[in-house]
């Protein structure tokens, strides 16, 4: 690279990974503190997971921090009529702006790096240090409140006292898998934590036990419960997945849905050839329906977040595109106010567009293939104008 063309690398990437340690900091003490909240978690968790909040953050601090270490360091280029002494020397500002389509270029394959190894990474490892902590947080909590009700997982609590893992005269409310409600109490109990499958198996001794309408009050010297700890992690989201895991679950999909619709017509060829035309519009069909659109609507769902990773990725690229040329072009502005009338736009075009996106591809309105791409053919068509101003100006 010629001297200049050096220069300008060097110094987008200084003011750039200053930005981005900075960004990411921040947002790694809100995730935190988010975190934290959410599942309860103390100062030694905290800590635990802080290696991983970082990874899972960058590929949303990147393209921002990016864009601004393009606009401080063309901007000031600029500023110092080092872009008008270079054309006058008969060099063309492309040549200048190469560094940062370079940057954008292989900061787009680590953004997608990163979104598609590094954050599904962490979030396995996150979820492993709140489920090793589940159990100590669950015994605190009765500890010092002698109660816990967790409705939406279908059970309550209540103790006299904790003696280290061992309960003292509890008294369980759960939900059987008949879905009656069964209420035992228990001279005490004790609770062994399946980390892998996120459950609660409680051993009660000395307890007594009611379901309402059925039983008044049966006694046991021994029974064993299982509690759900956390139902919802038993479905990990999409964008917590690797493009490969995603297109393993939609072949899973595709071949259980292609099953259900052969016993489906199966199912309605016997009912027509019998003459017990109810089955048509039984329970059984309708669970072959709601299956069948549960799948269509997860295969959306894997199908935009595999194209809006590769357009998000690219983001990178695009941002430079338009940067770059910009803040050359708004040479004798502070560098913060050409990030404020480059960014603003982005901000208010380019992201609600993006999610407007996303969410026609999950409703199945667009195709993601292409749809995911219009906020960056958007940003290139802009940009192209304004580099041709750049270079003829």
């Amino acid at each position: 690279m010629k001297l200049m063309q050096r220069y300008i690398l060097l110094e987008l990437l200084k003011v750039f990974a200053l930005l981005v340690v900075v960004l990411t900091i921040l947002l790694v003490f809100v995730g935190l503190l988010r975190e934290a909240a959410d599942e309860g978690l103390g100062a030694k968790q905290i800590l635990q997971i802080l290696p991983y909040i970082v990874p899972s953050m960058l590929p949303f601090t990147i393209p921002a921090t990016l864009l601004l270490a393009v606009t401080v360091v063309y901007g000031r280029v600029a500023g110092d009529l080092e872009v008008t002494a270079m054309k006058a020397a008969g060099v063309s500002p492309i040549k200048l702006l190469t560094p940062a389509f370079l940057l954008g270029g292989v900061l787009t394959v680590s953004s997608f790096g990163l979104t598609n190894y590094a954050i599904p990474w962490a979030m396995d490892n996150i979820e492993r240090v709140v489920s090793q902590a589940m159990e100590d947080i669950f015994l605190d909590m009765l500890r010092a409140q002698h109660h816990i009700s967790e409705p939406e997982k279908g059970y309550s609590i209540t103790v006299e006292d904790v003696k280290g893992d061992v309960l003292v005269n509890p008294t369980f409310r759960y939900r059987n898998s008949n879905h009656d409600q069964v209420t035992v109490n228990a001279q005490y109990a004790r609770i062994n934590f399946d980390l892998e499958n996120h459950v609660a198996e409680v051993e009660l001794r000395n307890a007594r036990g009611s379901i309402p309408g059925q039983n008044a009050g049966a006694s046991f010297d021994s029974q064993v419960i299982t509690l759900d700890m956390d139902p919802q992690r038993s479905r990990r989201k999409p964008r917590h997945m690797t493009i490969d895991t995603i297109y393993t679950q939609m072949d899973e999909y595709n071949s259980k849905r292609q099953e259900m619709r052969q016993q489906r017509d199966h199912e309605a060829a016997m009912a027509l050839l019998t003459g017990e035309f109810h089955r048509l519009t039984g329970a059984e069909m309708q669970q072959y329906a709601g299956y069948d659109g549960e799948a269509d609507r997860m295969l959306r769902r894997f199908n935009t977040e595999i194209h809006s990773r590769y357009a998000m990725a690219g983001s990178c690229l695009f941002f430079t595109l338009l940067g770059g040329p910009f803040s050359v072009l708004q040479a004798r502005r502070q560098f913060i106010t050409s990030f404020i009338m480059c960014f603003l736009p982005i901000l208010l075009v380019y992201y609600p567009v993006t999610f407007l996106m996303v969410n026609l591809g999950k409703n199945g309105t667009v195709d993601p293939s292409w749809a995911m791409w219009i906020p960056n053919v958007l940003l290139a068509i802009v940009s192209f104008f304004v580099i041709r101003r750049v270079v003829q100006h």
